[in-house]
């Protein structure tokens, strides 16, 4: 099996300080992430300044009027970002940060080998063409958007020459948190089916068992929002997890990467040992003379530890007794 990209999701958690950002890197790369990602824009070519707040932004955030202001007070520059790219270096963790407009896109292309785009541009077809021909791998969020919508991005996408082998998607709902009945990890299958592309989720429920399950279910990438502590003020924060619950999300995808294995069906090596504890053994039920007919009268099937094992009961049964056999004696 391909080991799962595991994406720590530092988004905006680190509230528009590149020294918290850096420590988010620290805690993403404790935890064994792959990659930890941030996310790029310039406010005035992102938003205009009437644009509302989500109600999740709203029901997080104090003294904060609109969007615009929110995104003004959480944005880093483009040299913050130049600074975080060398520490990730540092740290051996990949550096990753989604562009929110064409301008971040294209400043982004020079930084990092994959772009990850949010759901909120799975409509914005001149955008999406945009950063396709910078020729980077995509990793594209699917939340809010329909089968059909899904298929028109990567039509747009796929316009620029880029092939879709080079193409993610990840099913995501975009609500936070994420109700459990709103998950509908099955689309992620749906999305795989339809499209032939590799396929993953971007998870915004509570807790960390719905990406340990959509690893289970096939999910390529797994990408989970984190900070450093949930009771900072924020958009993001409460949910999102702490370093503590990202690090044993990570230990347990790749428990469930290890366990999943090559579907192959064979004996194990660990089993091996068992075998001859574990499975049955013809054996005399009675006494048995030498030249007798080995018969249901006188077989029985018994743990034994040595001699002919149960799946040859048919083959033994109706033969001779070459020599005699006392009770419980394999035969």
């Amino acid at each position: 099996m391909k080991r799962v990209f595991i994406i720590a999701e530092a988004g905006v958690n680190h509230n528009g300080v590149l020294e918290t950002a850096k420590r988010m890197v620290d805690a993403a790369a404790d935890a064994g992430a792959d990659a930890v990602k941030f996310q790029t824009w310039k406010t005035e070519l992102l938003m205009t300044r009437r644009a509302k707040l989500a109600e999740y932004q709203a029901d997080n955030l104090e003294a904060v009027d609109s969007q615009f202001d929110m995104a003004r007070r959480l944005e880093l520059s483009y040299d913050d970002f130049r600074r975080l790219k060398e520490y990730c270096d540092t740290k051996n963790i990949l550096f990753l940060s989604t562009p929110d407009e064409e301008r971040s896109a294209t400043f982004l292309a020079s930084l990092q080998s994959t772009f990850k785009i949010g759901s909120g541009e799975l409509n914005n077809l001149p955008f999406l063409r945009h950063v396709a021909k910078l020729a980077k791998k995509i990793i594209l969020s699917t939340g809010m958007g329909t089968l059909a919508e899904v298929e028109r991005a990567i039509d747009a996408i796929e316009s620029t020459g880029m092939k879709r082998r080079d193409i993610t998607l990840l099913h995501a709902t975009t609500q936070y948190p994420t109700p459990m009945n709103a998950v509908n990890l099955n689309a992620m299958r749906t999305m795989a089916a339809a499209f032939k592309t590799e396929v993953g989720y971007s998870d915004h429920t509570l807790g960390i068992e719905v990406p340990v399950a959509a690893v289970a279910m096939g999910a390529a990438v797994i990408e989970k929002h984190f900070t450093l502590d949930k009771s900072m003020e924020g958009p993001d924060h409460k949910a999102s997890l702490d370093p503590a619950e990202l690090k044993r999300m990570v230990e347990a995808i790749r428990n469930i990467e290890a366990a999943l294995g090559d579907g192959i069906k064979r004996v194990m090596e660990c089993e091996l040992p068992n075998r001859p504890v574990v499975r049955k053994y013809i054996v005399a039920s009675k006494d048995i003379s030498r030249g007798e007919r080995l018969d249901e009268t006188n077989l029985c099937l018994k743990r034994a530890g040595e001699g002919i094992e149960a799946d040859r009961w048919d083959e033994i049964v109706g033969s001779v007794a070459l020599r005699s056999y006392k009770k419980d004696e394999p035969i």
